[in-house]
């Protein structure tokens, strides 16, 4: 079994239909379906078992799954390790992070990579799901949490500071009541967030009547009089129409995180993007 149908096989079992491992493998649903039927063919075993709610794993299927799972490993460590190698300043490199990291942190730093490394291809990806290291679909990542695999070289780069926002036109809410006032909160299905949890504890009868994954959307909001916000410092000092209010506690500050897989360790424009983050990081702590 080639390496290329191996791909076509997880893809199948991870998403259950052909549509979802087509567009995960950025590909035609025919091309997928005619792939599916040629593997099958080959090995005399039907792989799927066809159902109204989508394709699901035979006897035979399972089988073999884990062996997938080793040879797809095998690749993508090849794959890595090869990039690794590479010494150009030059081709792609994947910047993982939280949408809000990506709009307040980001640009100063990638607009500086990019002037002094022009051939250098960089994506920015953000949302908050955490992109796979190891599957090389981002090639380094920060987070607020530290990296759980051993595989993963990581740093903890600076604390993130909290601070309470409203309204620049709107009164002062009384801390330890709320009474007469709005919260506008996160979703907490994603994790957990201890400035949220402080929040509604700091304005206990504050009635919460937003909920957001997206602290742009918070900070938007804020400023739209909807109601009391706790953002990053770095979120909140650049959105107009909003203040920080001066109380007598503030909320826990979080760590930033940046991680990248150690066979990327020698990656010249990764470890050149590392440089350059670290420069702004000495700034930012000078001025």
């Amino acid at each position: 079994m080639e390496w290329s149908d191996v791909r076509i096989f997880l893809a199948i079992a991870r998403s259950g239909t052909l549509g979802g491992a087509a567009r995960s493998l950025q590909t035609s649903h025919p091309t997928v379906g005619r792939r599916l039927r040629a593997l099958e063919q080959s090995i005399g075993h039907a792989l799927f078992q066809r159902t109204a709610d989508g394709l699901v794993l035979t006897e035979e299927g399972h089988g073999i799954i884990a062996l997938a799972e080793q040879m797809e490993e095998g690749a993508l460590a090849m794959q890595r390790q090869l990039a690794g190698q590479e010494k150009t300043l030059k081709g792609s490199l994947r910047i993982a992070s939280a949408g809000w990291f990506g709009t307040y942190v980001l640009p100063p730093i990638v607009a500086d990579f990019s002037t002094t490394h022009p051939n250098v291809d960089v994506a920015v990806l953000t949302g908050s799901r955490l992109f796979n290291l190891a599957h090389r679909e981002a090639d380094v990542a920060f987070r607020i949490v530290p990296f759980d695999t051993a595989d993963v070289v990581q740093r903890r780069l600076f604390q993130l500071e909290h601070g309470v926002y409203i309204a620049e036109d709107a009164p002062d809410p009384k801390f330890g009541d709320g009474t007469g006032f709005r919260l506008i909160t996160h979703d907490t299905s994603i994790g957990q967030f201890p400035d949220i949890a402080w929040l509604v504890e700091s304005f206990p009868n504050a009635r919460p009547v937003l909920r957001s994954n997206n602290r742009n959307v918070e900070a938007r909001m804020c400023r739209q009089g909807v109601g009391i916000a706790v953002l990053p410092r770095v979120v909140g000092s650049q959105i107009p129409g909003i203040r920080r209010l001066d109380l007598p506690a503030q909320p826990p500050a979080r760590e930033i995180w940046m991680g990248y897989h150690r066979d990327l360790r020698r990656l010249q424009r990764l470890r050149a993007f590392i440089s350059t983050v670290s420069n702004h990081l000495v700034a930012a702590t000078a001025s």
